[in-house]
């Protein structure tokens, strides 16, 4: 008997030992709560590994022993690895998308070799269980088999009490509770409840399946005093088929939606191009080096407050700014399958509205499958590497000035007005002069800057971006259609290929690694626009709806979980995590703190909405909702 509590004990240390060195070594901050969610649920799993590694004959328990340790060793530094190097934690979900972290084979080896110092961390136990295996006796006597069996007692009752401590604790938004409950957000339950209890979680509701629900949510009604005219709603007429989801029904009957305003149309028949560019930055911008992308942010609307929080790598961002929708990676694998209906996505509304449309990236169009994806959104000429755009391919990462000489032509001279969309992707990882031709080809350009390596290296890579632009720009005036052309230009992520050290080199102020790291521009730019500062906080779900409002195209504004920028819509920021920021002031969910404007109740309304767009998000996608939606 002393012999099974012994190796119980053991078993808890090392549960504990992983726990705690995964928050050590990635998290700011440790709640209470969470150490004593992660002390509970070890002791439920130690009492789980001691029962399965003792209740067998010896060879069997040795067996299961290395087996367990192995795999909890590898789950750990894989979780350690991914947080570390793609900013988000490994989900089962994920799994399904898994290419988008192993898709460029030099950078695998190079985060492995840059992570090791953690993985060996984690491999310890397994090492030291190695290093002593003589010593350990998996042989137990029949009377101690006998004592095991209470172990099939003891184990339900402590599951019991930490649901018991989970129900103790609050039951608002983002709580302990909710996310074991309510909220599917299982990288931010991992920080909260720890990564046994969310993993436990994960694999629960991939079998069982999970969807969240919309919470009712008291709106107040708009304050129009400033405006002289009612422009009138973003709304349209919509039939709501039998069939389509609850959820969706839910968040567009509760939805306010938001109203035209003066800026509506001003657009209307002008040239778009859109470009999501890859880890652009306003770190990046620079008045010497890249003089058109300070051009582009210092002039025609300016958005002060526009952040570009990180979703999963180019793929959430790309989904993000194209759809309007929130991304999550339970249904970016169904968005890239590319089977979903999209009536109302970017291409399809310029199309109805009489536009040529285009689309075109300088990398592989099979990877992530962005072939299928942006076709389900109305471009059916879209041109990539190995796909008919005829630029040089064999180098890494790609031109994007290259993309614009090889492409510009093709639109040009249109006979209608077009909407060409660019996915760019010379700014991205890693900053280096090695293995990055982009920053290599620039290098001369920043060799003498005061800052790291990586920092130079990234700056050289967006000297690229902004002399594509700087042709671009040469070409439609060349073509007397600059004056009819806006230029819409967005981030896909911050660039996390930077330390936030390195990334507070370029950066004017002292930014943090939760909030202002997602600090971005959104360039909304014309050549005889005056320059309108907007104060109001946005993300990338923003901007499709501002873009359909400014070209005048009839939309329903209860269809995205975005709201136009220049509308008396309050603006809104959802983080990964499920942060957020508003005009009012900012709430972390890691620690469940919020600094801002006092408001009673204000946090859990925040909390509610966020939960909803994202309840939408999820849906729409999932159950394929746009299918069921049509205006009468």
């Amino acid at each position: 008997m002393k012999k099974i509590i012994k190796r119980n004990i053991i078993n808890l240390c090392i549960l504990l030992y992983f726990e705690f060195s995964l928050g050590l070594l990635l998290y700011d901050v440790y709640a209470r709560e969470t150490i004593f969610s992660i002390v509970i649920y070890s002791i439920f799993s130690s009492l789980i590994i001691t029962f399965l590694t003792t209740i067998f004959p010896c060879k069997v328990n040795k067996i299961l022993n290395y087996v367990i340790y192995f795999v909890l060793s590898f789950w750990f530094s894989l979780q350690f690895t991914f947080k570390s190097s793609i900013k988000t934690f490994f989900t089962i979900s994920l799994f399904k998308i898994s290419d988008q972290a192993v898709g460029f084979i030099g950078e695998f080896f190079y985060i492995i070799l840059k992570n090791l110092y953690g993985i060996i961390i984690f491999f310890l136990p397994f090492i030291l269980l190695i290093v002593f295996r003589k010593k350990i006796d998996y042989e137990v006597e029949k009377e101690g088999r006998l004592y095991l069996i209470s172990y099939l007692v003891i184990a339900p009752l402590v599951y019991f009490g930490y649901t018991y401590y989970l129900n103790y604790r609050d039951n608002s938004t983002i709580s302990l509770y909710d996310l074991y409950y309510n909220t599917d957000n299982i990288p931010l339950s991992i920080q909260r409840l720890g990564l046994l209890p969310s993993t436990g979680l994960d694999v629960y509701r991939s079998v069982f399946g999970f969807e969240e629900k919309i919470i009712k949510v008291e709106y107040e009604e708009e304050d129009n005093e400033e405006e002289i005219f009612s422009y009138g709603d973003n709304k349209l007429n919509l039939k709501l088929d039998s069939n389509l989801s609850s959820v969706v029904k839910e968040y567009i009957e509760n939805n306010q939606g938001t109203k035209k305003n003066k800026y509506t149309s001003i657009f209307e028949d002008k040239n778009l191009i859109f470009i999501v560019a890859e880890s652009f930055s306003t770190i990046g911008v620079n008045e010497e080096l890249t003089p058109t992308l300070y051009k582009l942010t210092n002039s025609g609307f300016i958005f002060e407050n526009f952040y570009v929080p990180y979703y999963l790598s180019t793929i959430g961002g790309e989904f993000s700014a194209v759809t309007g929708i929130y991304p999550d990676t339970s249904t970016l694998s169904t968005w890239r399958s590319g089977n979903n209906s999209f009536p109302f996505g970017l291409s399809n509304v310029f199309e109805n509205k009489g536009y040529n449309t285009y689309a075109y990236h300088n990398h592989s169009g099979y990877f992530q499958d962005r072939y299928k994806y942006l076709k389900s959104i109305g471009f059916d000429n879209f041109k990539a590497c190995y796909m008919g755009l005829d630029i040089n391919c064999d180098m890494w990462p790609e031109s994007d000035v290259e993309m614009i000489e090889k492409t510009y032509g093709e639109y040009i001279n249109s006979d209608k007005p077009f909407l060409a969309y660019y996915m760019t992707v010379s700014g991205h990882l890693e900053y280096n002069f090695s293995g990055n031709s982009i920053a290599s080809k620039n290098r001369s350009l920043v060799d003498n800057l005061p800052y790291s390596d990586s920092a130079k290296a990234y700056l050289a890579t967006q000297i690229e971006l902004d002399r594509s632009l700087k042709l671009l720009i040469d070409k439609l005036e060349e073509n007397n259609i600059l004056e009819d052309t806006v230029i819409v230009l967005l981030a896909d992520h911050y660039p996390y290929g930077l330390t936030l050290d390195e990334m507070n080199e370029l950066s004017s102020y002292e930014r943090d690694g939760l909030f202002e790291i997602n600090h971005n521009s959104l360039i909304i730019w014309n050549e005889n626009l005056n320059t309108i500062r907007v104060s109001k906080v946005g993300m990338p779900t923003d901007v499709i709806p501002t873009v359909y409002n400014l070209f005048g195209i009839d939309y329903d504004s209860r269809l995205y979980v975005g709201n136009d920028l220049l509308s008396t819509a309050d603006g809104l920021v959802i983080l990964g995590n499920r942060s957020w920021i508003t005009d009012n002031g900012k709430y972390s969910s890691v620690d469940n703190t919020y600094s801002g404007i006092e408001d009673t109740g204000y946090v859990d309304k925040i909390n509610s909405i966020v939960a909803n767009k994202i309840a939408f998000s999820k849906s729409i996608i999932s159950t394929d909702g746009y299918k069921y939606i049509s205006v009468e």
